[in-house]
């Protein structure tokens, strides 16, 4: 965000539309790659973040709302309603093709690898628990500091980094019963 975040959160507490616009734009991408990396429709994704932000103006016209980590604030209001949709249903496979494949366009040899480790890699996700999902999410595709999930999960930091080492560890054990290295991997 171009201005200082405690003044444009500040500003955004007034119900400025400029500064309202800006935490928008700014935000809104990461928000819908990560509610789209969890839900299964694109629309819903979208939904998801429109209510998010909606529930934020709603809390800043209450005199309400985060009065700092504004970016942790809606990932935790997006975190919740995505939580909520999965408890009416299991959660879809994750969505990865996307940033395993870009390297591969043009390239059917390559672009088939990416996607069987795409595939693959949802499958090793899904087994983790959901927290530990959600923090490998957070840190390795969203680019979130520990402190930042912390805000998120409404955990210690602390809390944060052992989700984060149990869910690598697990990661690290699945590849190693299939015969995968590292370099196997990332290839």
């Amino acid at each position: 965000m171009g201005h200082n975040e405690a003044e444009l959160l500040e500003r955004a507490r007034q119900l400025d539309d400029e500064a309202l616009t800006e935490i928008y734009q700014a935000l809104s991408p990461a928000l819908y790659r990560y509610a789209r990396r969890l839900l299964e429709d694109p629309l819903e994704a979208e939904e998801v973040v429109a209510e998010a932000f909606r529930r934020l103006l709603t809390a800043f016209s209450r005199g309400q709302g985060p009065r700092e980590h504004l970016a942790a604030y809606l990932y935790r209001v997006l975190h919740n309603l995505v939580t909520d949709r999965f408890r009416r249903r299991p959660p879809p496979d994750l969505p990865l093709e996307d940033e395993l494949t870009d390297g591969a366009a043009g390239d059917p040899a390559r672009s088939g690898a990416a996607q069987q480790s795409a595939a693959r890699a949802r499958a090793l996700l899904q087994r983790l628990t959901p927290e530990q999902r959600l923090v490998i999410t957070l840190k390795y595709f969203e680019g979130l500091d520990n402190a930042e999930i912390a805000a998120v999960l409404e955990k210690p930091v602390g809390a944060v980094k052992a989700l984060q080492h149990r869910g690598l560890e697990a990661l690290r054990r699945a590849l190693a019963r299939e015969g995968w290295t590292a370099e196997g991997v990332w290839a």
